[in-house]
């Protein structure tokens, strides 16, 4: 079948730090004078607050028990800052995205907390640039439960097989995509996770807008 759609994935995908994640965190942490927060800790408790409206549910859980009077919300929103300081769009990502929207149905499924996603998109200056852009934490699932998928194909009014999903991350983005019946396309860079043999294609991301086109005409 034709693709007539593309979704993509937002953070490491379009959205680049310029800081090391976990230098981002630590120096959020440090702000607000909370103790300290491993990367993998933030990440195990993000995972639990995907369709979350606020940050403030995941620092709730990362604070508690601990020796501390750091508000949750105040360091939400200390880490929202240091975030929206260090994130930069993929270069020509504006352009390209506006390109593809002439030609196919274009969508972003990312996970987060609501405010916090949103936040990044009107940072970036992308909150124009899709047919349909939805957070996880407006929705009733994550990635990568084929659900949240299922929201971006009905979101775009098109079917899973013809919509193919761009992103990084092996089990949300890859597996998630691949188990909802969508084409995984995984971006690769620097540091980043390893090719995926799930993935349909990989493409390195600094050249993400000069190839996505012809491997989309591919299919």
């Amino acid at each position: 079948m034709t693709l007539t759609a593309v979704g993509f994935d937002l953070d490491e995908t379009l959205a680049i730090p310029t800081r090391d994640r976990a230098t981002i965190l630590a120096e959020a942490v440090a702000s607000v004078g909370a103790p300290q927060i491993t990367r993998e800790a933030y990440l195990e408790a993000h995972g639990r607050h995907l369709t979350s409206e606020t940050r403030t549910p995941i620092f709730a859980d990362l604070l508690a028990g601990r020796e501390t009077d750091v508000d949750a919300k105040a360091l939400a929103d200390a880490y929202r800052r240091e975030i929206a300081d260090a994130l930069v769009p993929l270069n020509g990502i504006k352009p390209f995205l506006q390109t593809l929207t002439t030609e196919y149905n274009v969508g972003l499924l990312t996970n987060g907390p609501q405010l916090a996603q949103r936040h990044k998109l009107q940072t970036l200056s992308l909150t124009q640039s899709f047919d349909v852009a939805l957070v996880t934490g407006e929705l009733s699932a994550g990635k990568p439960d084929p659900a949240a998928f299922k929201a971006l194909t009905d979101a775009l009014n098109v079917t899973a097989s013809e919509t193919a999903y761009v992103g990084d991350d092996i089990d949300a983005d890859i597996m998630g995509a691949a188990n909802a019946g969508l084409i995984p396309i995984q971006v690769i860079y620097d540091g980043g996770p390893a090719p995926a043999s799930e993935a349909a294609v990989h493409i390195p991301r600094q050249k993400l807008c000069s190839r996505l086109p012809t491997v989309l005409k591919e299919y």
